[in-house]
Parts: structure tokens; sequence; C-alpha cells
């Protein structure tokens, strides 16, 4: 492949990249309000801060190659994002809510992860050493976010589970039939 046809990709990727976290900048907010757990609220607010430092980053990225970062819409991340705010509309609550959140945070956290790994390999190919280090910063931001939301998502879930089974069991104490929760199936 000639430099300048990968060159010519790799701005293509930053720009789809660039409107993905323009369109974080936008949903990271109401995936806080929507949180009911304090350490999930406060980890979309500290990733809405370090989304704007990569947005920053990715401009600094276009300076350096004297191009715009505009002209590209991410469809990816609008299908993510459109999705996420599905999962807002849902009528879950509390810790069962916040599961939902997560899973939807992470399904983009792995859209970026890829996206940034694909253009930091992009960048070494073409000998833009400054650009590697700005991308190989925000992947690794990247990962470290979606391994807090893995081990929040530990924490969380458990928690949902267990409203579940109250549920049930508060039904059973109201004279209501019973439904088939795992702790009935494996009794």
């Amino acid at each position: 492949m000639p430099k300048d046809s990968l060159r010519e990709l790799y701005v293509n990727e930053l720009k789809d990249l660039y409107n993905a976290e323009t369109q974080l900048v936008k949903a990271l907010p109401k995936m806080a309000k929507a949180s009911s757990n304090a350490v999930l609220r406060q980890g979309f607010e500290e990733h809405l801060r370090q989304t704007s430092e990569q947005v920053s980053r990715l401009e600094e990225i276009f300076e350096m190659l004297g191009e715009k970062p505009t002209g590209k819409k991410c469809v990816g991340m609008e299908g993510i994002v459109k999705e996420g705010a599905e999962t807002l509309a849902e009528d879950y609550e509390g810790a069962l809510m916040d599961s939902a959140i997560i899973g939807a945070a992470q399904r983009v956290e792995h859209y970026e992860i890829a996206g940034y790994g694909t253009v930091k390999a992009f960048a070494e190919l073409l000998g833009e050493h400054e650009h590697v280090s700005l991308l190989e910063q925000t992947l690794r931001e990247e990962k470290e976010t979606d391994e807090k939301l893995t081990q929040l998502a530990g924490q969380i879930n458990s928690q949902a589970g267990r409203g579940e089974e109250a549920e049930t069991e508060s039904r059973e104490t109201e004279g209501r039939q019973p439904s088939k929760s795992k702790s009935k199936r494996a009794a």
C-alpha cells in the first residue's frame, strides 16, 4: 500500500475517532446522571474529563498533520450511543440500571480500544512518533477505564442479582406465585 494511501486512511480513521469522542462528550453526562452508584457516577464524570483531553490530543495530531478534524461522522459510535440511550430509557432501577449502563459503557470502550489500536499501528508505519505517543496515552486510558468498569460490574451485577432475589422473596411472602429464580432451581 503506498504511503500516501495509508496516510489518507490514517487521517480518515482519526476523523472517525474525533467524531466518536465528541459524541461521547455529549453522552457521558447522561450516563453519569442515570447511575445510582456513586462510584460509577464519579467514574463517568472522570471519564468525561479524560475524553475532553483525548479530543484535545486528537486536535493536536490534526494540527501536526495540517488537517481539520471535522468532516466525518462515526456511525459506529452513533449506533452504540443510540443503543445506550435506549438502555437509559428502560424502566430498570438501581443496581439493575447500573449493570445495564456498564454494559453500554464497555461497548463504547471496546470500540474505542479497537479504533485507537488501529490508528496507533498506522502512525507507527507512517513514522509519526509524536502521534504514537499521544495515541498510546489515550489507548492506555481506554483500557484502564474498561478495567475499572469490569471491576465495578463484579460488585454491581451482584447487587442487581440480589435485588431480583429479594423481589422473588417479597412476592412469596405476599402469597403470590413465586417465579423460578436461580436459587430455587439450585435447591
